[in-house]
């Protein structure tokens, strides 16, 4: 079976659920661009618990987890099938790592997941299963837990961190979508594509310490964690790929990367 890479997306406003934005339309292709895969893992900022945790119903429901936006979002529905019992191999896998998971079995797909994959995948015919991520931990440890999943790119599962690049929405300019990025954001997102592009990964994994304007690029670190699970997933030292580069409102940078 052909190994998969691992991705990044940032998944930005609920409305890329149906905007013709540039990474709306990027999105539209990527899943043709893939090998197809027999099931999907989603480690998605909105999936917050204090310990490992994946989604393992067999149907989960879409989860309308925001507020504010046109009504004709909130009836959108992505109904692909969950998978149980792959919920349970990883969580088994994780248990081997030393890091004690939890099946929920009632749980549904947050916008982070079915946003993306509704672009992505809009049959909806893959089974989903939702990991989560812990706004506690720091990316050492997102990456070691990325790691314990580093198996399944060759058995046909596609892992995918979900967050944001640059995700301060204080700062976000409403009024003027096609602004230049802030500068402040421009220089965070230069610093981390240096990194992913040379391998450096010591400085990459004490973003917060060394990246510069770390702290107002995230002020809060959960939509930044799933891009260090995806590289962590990916196995040793991978190659990464540059997928999609764009911005929304001044500071909502919203790049995706594959990982080889």
């Amino acid at each position: 079976m052909e190994r998969l890479p691992t991705l990044f997306l940032s998944h930005g406003s609920p409305m890329l659920a149906t905007e013709g934005s540039p990474a709306g339309r990027f999105l539209d292709g990527l899943g043709a661009a893939l090998p197809r895969p027999r099931a999907i893992v989603v480690a998605s900022a909105h999936f917050l618990t204090d310990r490992p945790m994946l989604g393992g119903h067999v149907q989960p429901h879409t989860v309308h987890d925001f507020g504010g936006f046109p009504e004709p979002l909130y009836q959108l529905q992505y109904a692909a099938p969950g998978s149980p019992e792959l919920a349970e191999d990883i969580a088994g896998r994780l248990a081997s790592a030393g890091l004690a998971a939890k099946v929920r079995p009632g749980h549904g797909l947050d916008h982070g997941v079915w946003v993306p994959l509704r672009r992505m995948y809009p049959q909806a015919d893959i089974p989903v299963v939702p990991l989560s991520v812990n706004p506690l931990a720091d990316a050492a440890a997102h990456f070691a837990l990325g790691q314990a999943l580093a198996g399944l790119r060759g058995e046909g599962v596609l892992v995918i961190g979900s967050g944001g690049f640059v995700h301060n929405l204080g700062d976000l300019d409403w009024q003027h979508r096609d602004v230049p990025l802030a500068p402040w954001a421009a220089a965070f997102s230069s610093w981390m594509h240096e990194k992913l592009a040379s391998h450096d990964w010591a400085p990459l994994l004490d973003w917060q310490a060394q990246a510069p304007n770390a702290r107002h690029a995230h002020p809060t670190t959960e939509h930044l964690m799933p891009l260090f699970v995806a590289l962590g997933a990916a196995g040793a030292d991978p190659e990464v790929e540059v997928l999609h580069r764009s911005h929304e409102l001044g500071t909502l940078a919203l790049d995706a990367f594959a990982f080889r």
